[in-house]
Formats: structure tokens, sequence, C-alpha cells
């Protein structure tokens, strides 16, 4: 293939993959220095020997993970606030995406939506409003607290919109034509040909609900209500290992540190997204361009 290009084409392929390459193992790095501290011994660990591969190998810090209740009771409310809030986002998103990808004849009120979405997005109403909207609906310290405020993701709506549009508008005329409803229409002919797109939707918001730490901080009244990304940032700020008081506990002490329990934490905090990424991949890429092209 590059002995078919021009010398400049060659050399501006090459670099591409170099700089790619390059991203890559900067991004992947990391993620191996973890892993490689949460396998390793205390003792490796505090004299700064670990880097990118385990040293005297153990799952001591695996084990004492499985022993803690929090962060089972996170793992689970994160579980929860991961299915819960990517349902109402996905339906939300597609129900206001449909009609604002209609015609200006079609529905008449396209442009004042638009334009109210746009503004969101440019402005915003500070955390203090955003705060006390909250506490006066009664959903502090709640799961609704969670995915509730953020329902509905205007990029994603826009990404979803946009490919509407790009559908044949034939496909509408005839259903219609047939006495199909709009729900007919939206959910027997537009969802179908929109899995791309969802797909590419789907991973930004499982992701964002996995990765979301702050609001849980904010939302959340007691630390056992906390989502597993905000109880993560706890135990990374602030040491845990001084709360080891049962017997089976303190036999790790001689095994593990701040430093392993945390790593092991961390990594089993980002495993599902990393095992779940790979099936979605495909459907990235083709989604968030033709979502995100105008014709």
């Amino acid at each position: 293939m590059l002995e078919a290009m021009t010398w400049s084409r060659r050399t501006f392929v090459m670099i591409n993959y170099a700089i790619l390459t390059a991203l890559a193992v900067v991004c992947i790095l990391p993620v191996l220095h973890i892993l490689a501290i949460s396998f390793s011994s205390k003792v490796e660990v505090s004299a700064g020997a670990v880097f990118f591969w385990p040293k005297e190998f153990t799952v001591a810090s695996y084990k004492y993970v499985a022993s803690q209740s929090q962060f089972l009771a996170s793992m689970k409310i994160t579980l929860g606030r991961v299915f819960l809030g990517t349902a109402i986002n996905l339906l939300l998103t597609l129900l206001t995406a449909y009609p604002l990808s209609k015609e200006i004849r079609e529905f008449r009120l396209r442009t004042v939506y638009v334009w109210y979405f746009v503004v969101t997005i440019l402005f915003g109403g500070g955390l203090i409003p955003w705060y006390i909207t909250i506490k006066n609906l009664g959903l502090l310290d709640s799961i609704w607290a969670l995915v509730l405020p953020g329902a509905v993701p205007v990029f994603n709506v826009i990404l979803l919109l946009n490919f509407f549009r790009r559908l044949p508008k034939e496909l509408d005329e005839s259903a219609k034509i047939d006495g199909a409803s709009e729900w007919t229409i939206l959910f027997k002919i537009y969802f179908p040909l929109s899995l791309p797109a969802f797909a590419t939707i789907l991973l930004f918001t499982v992701v964002g609900h996995w990765n979301a730490w702050f609001d849980g901080l904010l939302l959340m009244n007691s630390p056992s209500h906390y989502p597993l990304s905000s109880y993560l940032q706890t135990i990374i700020t602030m040491p845990d290992l001084s709360k080891m008081t049962d017997p089976e506990s303190s036999k790790l002490i001689s095994l593990i540190s701040d430093r392993t329990t945390r790593a092991a934490q961390v990594f089993v905090g980002m495993l599902p997204i990393l095992l779940v990424y790979p099936f979605l991949q495909r459907f990235f890429i083709h989604g968030i361009v033709l979502g995100s092209v105008k014709e």
C-alpha cells in the first residue's frame, strides 16, 4: 500500500502512525503501572521498585478490596446508576431528537426548541442554583439525584438528530401513506436504522455515568450512598488501612499498603468499562461520523 503512494504521502502516513502509537503508549502505560502496583507486595511498592511489571506477585490487595462492604455497596449503586441513567438518557434522547429532526413545516416550534437546547450548552445556571433546585425537588441522597439532572444530554441529542436528518425522507412519507403513526415510524423505522449512532451514544452515556464522581460527593449526604467513582475519590485522597480492625483484614497488613489497595480498587473500578468498550468500538467511529455530519 505504501509503495503506491508518493513520498510525501508515505511520510505523512508514517508520521501519523508514529504519533498515534506514541499517544496509545502514553494512555496504556498508566494503566499498566496501576495494575502492576495492585499485584505487587507492600515492600516492593514502598521501595519504588514497581513500574510496569509486578514485583513479588500477590493478590492480597484484591482480597482486601473484596472484603470491603463499602466498596461493594458503591459498586452496586454505580451499576444501578448506569442501568437506570442510561435507560433514561437513551429514551429521552430518542424522543427529543426525533421531532427536532423534522422539517419546520412539520414541527413549527422546532427552531424555538433547538435554540433552547443550544443555550443550555453555552450557558449554565451555576453550581449553587443547580444544588438548590435538586434539594427543593427532594432528590438529595437518592439515586434520582444522580440520573435526573442530566437526563437529556444535549450533545447526544444533536448527534442523533443529525443522524435522523440523513435518513431518506421517502421512508417517512411511505410509512405515513400506509397509515403508520409517528410512534410507529420512530420505533419501527428510525430506531432500527439508527443503531450505529445509538451504540455511540450508549458508550458516551455509560462511560459518563460510570466515571461521574463530583455529583455524588455533593448530592449524597451519607458516604454509604456514594457511587463507586465518588468512593474511589475519597479513598485516593485519604488513607483507609487504619480502618482494618477485624482479625481477617489485619492479617493482610504485612502484604498490602495504602498504595496497593488504592491501585486495586481503581483498577477494579475501571475494569467494567475496559470490558465493555471493545464490543462497542466497531460502532463508535461509524456512528459518530454519521451523526456529526450534516448534508
